[in-house]
């Protein structure tokens, strides 16, 4: 994955697939906080991006971008926000270097002086030329994420691509490799890697003419848009928490109608801005299952523990690295924060306890086998014919009483007296729309 931001699209694509085109050009670009101009250069930039990734879009260049993605969403297993990942590394200015660096250790290994000279003789005219610096950077960077590897030796040290792995497995392997990581990356969490590892198998295998049939042996739909675009700050965050190094970032709230804010050079265009800028030491990153979001927990110097939805995170970057005493106790003061949360909250603890009801005599008890899966570090106090008492201690009501509701009439909840009373008030409600036909 490149290294450039693009939270402008992530936004743009977050709002369009969310909307599903349903603001006019106006309107879409005052909730995304950008002007009709950018609004414009974005959608033309994308359109361009779809049609070099996807060759089966139709041909109607007018057809409007939230009818392509419907049109490929439908008609492909491919997670179509994808593209957006792939559209990183064509769009920005490193994207022709790594291009020739890549291509050039395909064939045989270089040293960085040797890239270097390679790349000032190929790259285009209209695109300034490398330093050394910059080459050495790139092939850290490459080297970091796997894609290359140092030969040993003595200085000057050379580079070579790293396919060892598919190089050496058998048509058969390689075959079950794909099949492997195609089911992972659409059932595993975090599953962008994963879609780009599958790819990268496709395309070796295509390379040399492996035939793995015309139609792949698994199908898949991938719901979850906006857990695919908030994976794009989460290895960023994830580096950040293992290097200790604080992050800044301007956030949006989501509960704001404005999600993004384009950054003017220009200081008469200059607006203020609607996010708030914020700077964090990164501690711990959560994803709920539920609800297909991505958290950031932290310490904020100012607010001590403080939790961030990741959809809101743009513009972030890396600060200074904390002193080791200091990430550690601020880390473990969190995990005991958190030690009764169900899943993010650090309020009062609070004692809930839960009569589930069995689904009848002589038949399985599947509510019993749920609880037991889901719930956590609950116990289960007492069992009955009829009944059993799961009991727990968590941070507050608000996270557990989803699940709680999704029980329907197979429970009641029996502490605290206010869940309960709110329950009560829920299917209260639920009943008096029943009662109107």
């Amino acid at each position: 994955m490149a290294k450039e931001s693009f939270d402008k699209e992530i936004q743009f694509l977050r709002m369009l697939v969310l909307t599903s085109g349903a603001y006019n050009r106006q309107q879409y670009a005052d909730r995304l906080g950008i002007s009709i101009h950018t609004f414009d250069k974005t959608i033309k930039r994308l359109k361009e991006v779809v049609n070099s990734v996807y060759q089966q879009l139709p041909e109607d260049k007018g057809k409007e971008f939230a009818e392509t993605i419907r049109y490929s969403y439908l008609d492909s297993s491919e997670p179509m926000l994808l593209f957006l990942f792939r559209a990183k590394s064509l769009k920005e200015s490193e994207s022709q270097r790594l291009s020739l660096l890549l291509a050039a250790m395909r064939e045989k290994s270089f040293t960085a002086m040797e890239l270097l000279d390679l790349c000032c003789s190929s790259m285009p005219e209209e695109l300034s030329l490398p330093d050394e610096k910059t080459i050495r950077g790139d092939l850290k960077y490459l080297e970091q994420v796997g894609v290359i590897k140092k030969e040993s030796g003595t200085r000057p040290f050379r580079y070579r691509i790293y396919n060892d792995l598919v190089q050496q497995l058998s048509r058969d392997e390689l075959l079950d490799l794909y099949d492997f990581v195609d089911v992972m990356a659409n059932t595993q969490i975090p599953s962008v890697q994963g879609y780009l590892l599958r790819d990268g198998v496709k395309k070796y295998m295509n390379r040399n003419q492996v035939d793995y049939g015309s139609v792949e042996p698994f199908l898949y739909k991938y719901h979850y848009y906006s857990r695919i675009l908030d994976e794009a700050h989460l290895f960023t965050l994830l580096a950040a928490i293992r290097h200790r190094r604080s992050v800044s970032f301007l956030y949006f709230s989501p509960k704001k109608e404005t999600s993004y804010t384009s950054k003017n050079t220009n200081p008469l265009f200059e607006r203020d801005t609607e996010g708030q800028q914020e700077t964090l030491l990164p501690l711990k990153v959560v994803y709920d299952h539920q609800y297909g979001r991505w958290y950031l927990l932290g310490h904020h110097a100012r607010y001590g523990i403080k939790k961030y939805r990741m959809e809101g995170l743009t513009q972030i970057s890396e600060e200074e690295e904390a002193p080791v005493a200091l990430f550690e106790s601020k880390r473990d003061e969190l995990e005991q924060r958190i030690k009764h949360s169900w899943l993010i909250d650090t309020g009062k603890p609070v004692l809930v306890r839960v009569r589930f009801f069995h689904p009848g005599p002589h038949i399985p008890s599947f509510v019993m086998e749920r609880v037991l899966l889901q719930g956590q570090w609950g116990t289960i106090l007492e069992e009955s014919e009829e009944s059993f008492i799961y009991e727990i201690e968590v941070n507050g009501t608000i996270e557990i009483k989803p699940w709680i509701r999704s029980f329907g009439s197979s429970c009641e909840v029996l502490a605290p007296l206010k869940l309960r009373q709110e329950l009560i008030e829920e299917w209260k409600e639920i009943k008096s729309y029943y009662e109107s036909f």
